[in-house]
């Protein structure tokens, strides 16, 4: 994890320079795959330190001491370093991290039971051709890809319409994912 760390492949290409922000711990049995750090979290480093990452907490039933415990949760998104900004918010995720590093960091996480992919990019990459034709679809399909994966919107307040047209979402996934997490030997 350490060579990630360093990396510096795509630094030209970023507008703020690389910081790979991720945590990975062996031991870890749940795996959170979102999408790029924010300027804010690529300022402190430490991934989802931001009020999307509050509420990801508060849907896992997660506080901050077991949420950032890398004994028990992985963080890798798609892209390690902050991308950038474009029209509608930050830009995609750099396709250079899961090309070079997603693999190598994958064959260090052998006890992960449960994945949760964040936004399109993650499920994108993970569910292939058996994800649906829209995220709002693919996260209703959820029990198709469990229990192995959670596909999951983004936690961002830039989502509230999504989840104010989602009740669904709150009332059957979130519920199935807090009690997921607590079936997991993390605690």
């Amino acid at each position: 994890m350490f060579a990630v760390r360093k990396c510096r492949v795509c630094e030209k290409h970023l507008p703020l320079g690389p910081r790979p922000v991720l945590q990975v711990g062996e031991a870890a049995r749940v795996l959170i795959v979102g999408q790029a750090p924010g300027v804010r979290v690529h300022a402190s480093g430490t991934p989802w330190d931001d009020p999307s990452g509050e509420r990801l907490r508060m849907w896992m039933g997660l506080d901050a001491a077991w949420f950032y415990d890398e004994s028990k949760i992985a963080i890798i998104p798609m892209g390690y370093c902050y991308p950038g900004r474009g029209n509608g918010g930050d830009l995609p995720p750099r396709r250079e991290c899961a090309t070079l590093w997603l693999d190598h960091l994958l064959a260090k996480l052998p006890q992960i039971e449960l994945t949760l992919l964040i936004g399109l990019h993650a499920q994108r990459h993970f569910l292939g051709n058996r994800r649906k034709h829209s995220l709002t679809e693919t996260v209703k399909a959820w029990r198709e890809f469990a229990p192995e994966y959670l596909p999951l919107p983004h936690p961002s307040a830039r989502n509230t319409p999504w989840f104010q047209r989602n009740p669904w979402f709150e009332h059957e996934l979130l519920p199935v994912l807090r009690e997921r997490i607590k079936s997991l030997p993390i605690r």
